[in-house]
This record gives structure tokens, sequence and C-alpha cells, in this order.
């Protein structure tokens, strides 16, 4: 990945927040090598899905001995070359055919296997969306309109994930039902609050727990309406539970990442404070709540805030989308922000999305400075309105303040920082 940083007055806070979000990104990419089982006495059958799913199948090529097969999808634009799993790409975040393909092609070859087989299913950030399998007579057409209701509402993940699962014919523990009686070993890459598995690609290999009147009571909270095939899909689609050889590893997670820029900023010279890795809410309300923990560090000095403090946070935050602009949840987080902050001397931050895309935009996310509202308000912007508009892409853009990364291969959901420092401070600071 590469970035290159607009001249700036706060260069070496840039500098210091994008080595920071960086290196938590390279913490999370995938290394499988320790996490494989022994090749089975049959076959070995590869399906995996999400945006780490094509670095996840070759790293799993890399250490593998023994006959390999199989199928993985990832987002358009995040495809990597494999030897012996073929790799496709698909929709996301609102699914499309490529996917649906995919994911019957995938319950297909779990069908296959026999007792003496073994399923290595990858799944990372994305895969819900990417593994669109409608149950019952739901045309895809109606799975894409319920999928953008529900990203527009502001529901949180584990919410949407759940009416997901209901009507799906291979998510909810379906995809290792399947493979029944084969061994089943899932691989994840954790992208959700509290690293729970039922969530992590809405769980094909996991038993779900949840019923199909809590995803109907999900879509009412929200005031969504379902067309008739999708309540007679939740009323009819039946729970799939497992089989007893079915095995569920996370060989990354968005802690795993916060404590790795934790431990190079300790490295550096800064104090880290990790806030948490599973924050939710609404984005715009997060960065408020972010933005008065660092002005309350700032006013009382603590923890050592006049020494160099940096403040770590990850999790996934929702939009709920009134106006017409542009923007993530990330760059929607900043406008929050630097509401609160209303300028500070000596706070900024960063926010990304360790996938390398904001939503559904090109950007990983952004940076706020202690100038940021001075600079908007002489080029004519107001974070108001732009937060009215849910246009924090554009405000952003136009201080060419977005971090752009490309596809990263990963993905621990949101990774932010603020650094609460002076320049003078940083000034002995190097960020490699």
């Amino acid at each position: 990945m590469q970035y290159t940083a607009p001249m700036a007055d706060y260069s070496a806070a840039r500098d210091l927040l994008t080595d920071l979000a960086l290196t938590a990104v390279h913490a999370a990419r995938p290394d499988l090598a320790s996490f494989l089982p022994h090749p089975p006495a049959g076959r070995t059958v590869v399906a995996g899905a999400g945006k780490a799913a094509a670095a996840m199948a070759q790293s799993l090529e890399a250490a593998w001995d023994g006959p390999l097969s199989g199928l993985v999808v990832t987002r358009y634009g995040h495809a990597l070359p494999c030897r012996h799993i073929e790799v496709v790409e698909a929709g996301h975040p609102v699914p499309d055919e490529a996917g649906r393909n995919a994911a019957a092609r995938m319950l297909e070859l779990a069908a296959s296997l026999g007792e003496d087989d073994l399923l290595i299913c990858l799944l990372s950030g994305g895969a819900s969306a990417l593994l669109p399998l409608p149950a019952g007579t739901i045309s895809l057409a109606e799975k894409q309109a319920l999928t953008h209701a529900l990203l527009r509402s502001g529901a949180a993940i584990d919410e949407i994930n759940c009416v997901r699962r209901h009507i799906s014919r291979i998510k909810g523990g379906r995809l290792a039902a399947a493979a029944a009686p084969a061994r089943v070993v899932t691989l994840a890459i954790s992208d959700v609050p509290n690293d729970t598995p039922l969530d992590i690609g809405s769980g094909p290999t996991v038993a779900d727990h949840t019923t199909s009147d809590q995803a109907l009571a999900i879509l009412e909270s929200y005031g969504i309406t379902v067309p008739t095939s999708v309540s007679n899909a939740l009323n009819a689609n039946e729970r799939a539970q497992p089989p007893e050889r079915a095995e569920f590893h996370l060989v990354a997670t968005p802690m795993q990442a916060l404590r790795a820029a934790a431990h190079r900023a300790r490295a550096l010279g800064l104090t880290p404070l990790i806030l948490g890795d599973a924050l939710e809410g609404e984005a715009r309300e997060s960065g408020c709540v972010h933005a008065g923990i660092a002005l309350s560090c700032v006013r009382h000095g603590t923890p050592l805030a006049g020494d160099g403090l940096v403040l770590l946070s990850g999790g996934e935050h929702t939009v709920t989308i009134r106006g017409k602009g542009r923007g993530g949840p990330n760059t929607e987080f900043l406008l929050g922000l630097a509401q609160g902050l209303a300028g500070a001397a000596d706070i900024s931050a960063i926010a990304i999305d360790t996938d390398g895309a904001d939503g559904s935009e090109n950007n990983a996310g952004g940076y706020v400075f202690p100038d940021t509202l001075d600079r908007a308000a002489a080029l004519g912007l107001d974070v108001g309105k732009s937060l009215a508009a849910n246009d924090a892409y554009s405000f952003f853009e136009q201080l060419d303040d977005l971090l752009m990364t490309g596809p990263t291969h990963t993905n621990v959901n949101d990774f932010r920082a603020l650094l609460i420092a002076s320049e003078g401070c940083l000034s002995d600071l190097k960020p490699r």
C-alpha cells in the first residue's frame, strides 16, 4: 500500500497516524499456516468468501501439503492469483448475480463431500454480501432491495446478519450441514464486534440460535416492508444443524490489529490507550464521544496527555442515510469528531476501514487536524451541512484529507487513532 501526503501544516501527525493505521492493517493480514489441519484421507475442498478471501486462499496454498481444489469469492478489485483455488469477484455491499452463482457452486461442492473428505471454509469481512443465495422464491432483486434498505436504516451488523441468515440457503450453518458427514474446518478473520462466529459472514458453518421472529422484529423496528416472498421464507426456512465434525478458528481479530498499533506507538515513545475493539453506534455520534474523551484527557492531563498520547479504537459504526451525499462510516465519524473538537489544539486523528474501502467509496478513510475547520471554512464548507447531506467524502476530498490505500486484502473492521501531542513533541519521532 502507498499513500501520498499532501502539503499540510501537520505533516508529522499525518505521517505518524498513517504509520499506526498501516501497522494495524499489516497485523491483520492472513497467515493460515499454524491453523491448518492435517490433510484427510479423501479430498480437500476450499470454499471461501470475503474481502480477504483471495489472500487467505494464497496463504493456504503456500502452506498446504497435498491435493487441493475449491472456490472463493471476493469483492470486485480484490482478487489475487491462486494455483489450485478458483477466485471469482462479486458485488459488495449490495449482492449481485456473480455472488449468487458462486454461493450456489459452493453449496454443490459441499454436498459432494463424503466422510473421508475435508471442507476448509475461509471467511472474512464482506462474506455475507458476497454469498447471496436467497431461500424460497426470493428473487435476487428482492434480496438486493432488502440489503439496500437495511444498510440505509442504520441497523447494527448483528441485526442485518440475523435477517440475512433467515432468508438464505447457505448462511446460518447451512453450508456445513450440506457438507455432512465430511469434516469442516472454518478459518475466519473477524470483522464484527466481539468476534462472534455467527456474525462473521452470517455464519455459514455455525449453528444459528436466532429465530425468524427475531428477524421479523428487526425489520419492523426499522420500518422496512418486505415482499410476500421474504415473509414466506422467514416462516418456512428451518434452521440448520452443522455436523459434529465442525471446527471454527479465528486467525485475525480487531484487537490483534489494535495491539499491534499500540506496540508501534509505544516503541515511538507515545502512550497508547485502547478504548475498545467493539465500539458500535451512529458514526457521527461516536465521533462526538471520542472528541469528548480526547478533550478530557487534555484538560486533566491524564493519562500523560502532555507527553504524547494516542487513543485507539475499533468496531463497526453505522450511518443512517438521510441525505444524498457520498461517504462511509469512517469519514462521517471524522465529521462528528471535527465538530466535537471544534479546532482544539494538538489533537489529530485518523479513521479507516481496514479493507481499504470506507463503505462503498474508494478511500480507506481520512484525517482530522486542529486546522480542519478553519481550512473548511476558507473553502465554504460547513460541517453541519455536510453531516445533514451525508456528504463526508466531498468534505474531506476538498481538504485533500482522504487516505487512499487500495484493497488491503484483509478486514478487521474500522481502525481509529486520536493523537494528542504537539508538533514539537512529534519532532523526535520517526515513523517508518
